[in-house]
């Protein structure tokens, strides 16, 4: 499975360039936004690092671990999603 190493590198280098990103911007509300894809990009490097594990080692306290990173990692997914669907809304709702 060379896909779940692909997807852990990708999600990590995007979680540093969305931490950046809030650093060189004076905005409040793009911070925020920034913010929010950050976690989705660390909720996708949680999960996915979690599956990883689990189909590398194969023992079931492996199986445990994996669990715990999943429903982390689902839990950063779902509250960064709600968090850039709001951002995103509010940013439409003061440029418009």
């Amino acid at each position: 499975m060379i896909i779940f190493p692909i997807i852990i590198v990708l999600a990590a280098v995007f979680w540093v360039y969305y931490k950046v990103a809030i650093l060189k911007s004076d905005d409040g509300l793009m911070q925020a936004y920034f913010n929010a894809k950050s976690r989705i990009c660390l909720g996708l490097f949680i999960f996915f690092y979690g599956m990883n594990q689990y189909m590398y080692y194969e023992t079931r306290f492996s199986l445990f671990i994996g669990i715990v990173f999943l429903i982390f990692g689902g839990l950063q997914l779902y509250v960064g999603m709600k968090e850039t669907k709001h951002y995103r809304n509010e940013w439409k709702r003061l440029h418009a």
